[in-house]
């Protein structure tokens, strides 16, 4: 027994091991690396390092332009996930349960297997092209937009919505839930469709509409899948690098309009040189993520619903 025990361990050793190296070089490694640049004032080209200590922590607090793109972050991580997640509930009840109501049922849509597949396709396509498509629909003379408000005889609402500082972040973050709720929204429609039918006729029976038992009995039983979904929509807020970088003008214009933590990370790096202040800037990108994503676990914590 004794001979079987550290064979056991022996076996689970060779198993967890090689991994666990894989990890710490290619995970764990980086992070540390990029935690010990943030205390220098490396320029990213020369072999010498000199140590400053916090200054570059100190710096950011005096930065307008990371303060700027924090605030920006900031609001990116109030609309897009509570958007994005509204959007794609309201779609996938519409989709599973928009259909005629029968006495005690109800019923999906016709055709929703490709409304499924309609609002699933942006997620066929990558950011970058997603975010030049968008340019083009967003042009002030020729784009979708623009032109089709014009069609209807509604000029006035017309704008360079990617060259109004008040309008391009908003333009940015709509861009952010088109491409997104397709994918919610098959996520959440997958979980409705495990939800047992006896407990829709219940609602249906005690008298209940579609929105109220969608509030009332199928977002309590989503729970897990919309607390999962918050925290990587908020993941996805906290960065939004590329879709700036590639739609705004500057990029992170107009006047620092939609400047974001990450696009501020990659001008300090590789435009200026100054590979130790961006390292810092990773570094607290890291943590507020990581402060993000225990607050929100811990703030949407529920009881289990059990349906027996």
């Amino acid at each position: 027994m004794a001979a079987m025990r550290h064979g056991k361990y022996r076996f689970l050793a060779g198993a967890i091991l090689p991994g666990l190296l894989l990890y710490a070089v290619f995970v764990l490694s980086p992070y540390a690396q990029a935690f010990y640049l943030s205390l220098t004032d490396w320029t990213g080209v020369s072999g010498q390092v000199t140590f400053v200590g916090l200054e570059n922590y100190q710096r950011l607090l005096d930065d307008r332009s990371f303060l700027a793109a924090l605030r920006n972050n900031g609001l990116m991580l109030l609309v897009v996930p509570l958007a994005t997640i509204a959007l794609g509930l309201l779609l996938a009840a519409l989709v599973n349960f928009g259909g005629r109501r029968g006495s005690t049922m109800l019923a999906g849509i016709r055709g929703a297997e490709f409304y499924k597949i309609a609002y699933f396709f942006p997620q066929l396509l990558s950011l970058p092209i997603i975010a030049m498509l968008w340019q083009f629909v967003y042009h002030p003379n020729e784009g979708l937009l623009n032109g089709f408000l014009r069609a209807v005889g509604l000029d006035a609402l017309a704008r360079a919505w990617l060259g109004e500082p008040g309008l391009a972040l908003w333009a940015v973050m709509a861009v952010l839930v088109w491409s997104s709720v397709g994918f919610y929204m098959v996520l959440f429609s997958a979980a409705m469709e495990s939800i047992p039918r006896d407990v829709l006729e219940a609602a249906v029976l005690d008298g209940a509409g579609r929105l109220a038992t969608l509030r009332r009995v199928i977002v309590p039983l989503l729970w897990d899948n919309v607390q999962v979904a918050f925290v990587y929509l908020g993941v996805l807020a906290l960065d939004g690098f590329a879709i700036v970088q590639i739609m705004t003008v500057g990029p992170g214009g107009p006047d620092g309009a939609t400047e974001v933590i990450g696009l501020g990370l990659y001008r300090s790096a590789f435009t200026y040189g100054k590979f130790g202040y961006a390292a810092a800037m990773g570094v607290a990108l890291f943590f507020l993520t990581l402060a993000f994503a225990a607050i929100a676990l811990r703030a949407s914590r529920r009881e289990r619903v059990e349906l027996s």
